[in-house]
């Protein structure tokens, strides 16, 4: 017995050296720490529902592990995601978003930030509001405004419950009518950027402008950044 343990001594020793530096470097690598930047998705959002806060859309993760297989880690392979499926309007809190990152197992997340994330969710709504048309400058001496007819005079918004309650109308790109002394007719774009609503059909308006020149040196339209009502058209639509 004592001969099989002395036999081949030499190399046993190396045997057993080498098997030591290799645990020595795989304890070494396990200290390892990387940070990534990591996308966050919401998944499966319910129809009806829309998300009304703001969620962020990028987690930092520091992950930890031997070094070899933090190494073979490709950035733009990891990805988060938060399931929706099946809430209701309301907040909801999501913990442990790391449970869904595609990380081999000998490796774990050591710190997340935002280590959760709250989403609220809002049922849609809709909702008609009028038009309004704003000018900039002061027509021509002499030019009066005889009136604005906007076509259509309504739009419809569409988003967050809770958001569109309190909008009561829409704006137009301002009209410049610095020393304008004419009628004119043009199409305007709406200026409307919600933050959870946005315009659901109709982006644009016909606007009629209706001047009337006469010697009276009165000025018919209010300094810059005037509004204007739009009066209802006469015509049947």
């Amino acid at each position: 017995m004592f001969q099989l343990i002395v036999r081949n001594w030499g190399l046993k020793l190396l045997s057993l050296t080498f098997a030591l530096l290799l645990w020595l470097f795989v304890m070494g690598e396990q200290k390892a720490e990387v940070g990534y930047t990591v996308p966050l998705e919401l998944k499966n959002l319910p129809v009806g529902l829309v998300v009304a806060n703001e969620v962020p859309s990028l987690v930092d993760v520091r992950i930890s592990g031997p070094r070899t297989l933090l190494s073979n880690i490709q950035s733009s392979a990891l990805s988060m995601s938060v399931d929706l499926q099946g809430l209701q309007a309301g907040l909801t809190t999501f913990k442990r978003l790391d449970q869904n990152l595609n990380i081999p197992s000998a490796l774990r997340v050591s710190r997340l930030s935002p280590s959760y994330v709250e989403v609220k969710l809002e049922r849609i709504r809709q909702k008609n509001v009028p038009v309004r048309v704003t000018f900039n400058g002061q027509l021509a001496n002499g030019a009066t405004l005889e009136s604005v007819v906007v076509r259509p005079e309504s739009v419809m918004i569409e988003g967050a419950e809770s958001e569109v309650k309190d909008v009561d109308s829409v704006e137009t790109e301002a009209i410049d009518v610095t020393l304008v002394q004419e009628s004119f007719t043009l199409t305007l774009p709406i200026e409307y950027r919600g933050t959870y609503t946005e315009l659901k059909d109709q982006k644009t308006v016909e606007v009629e402008v209706v001047i009337l020149n006469s010697n009276s040196t009165d000025i018919g339209l209010p300094e810059v950044g005037a509004e204007v009502v739009p009066q209802e058209s006469t015509h049947n639509n």
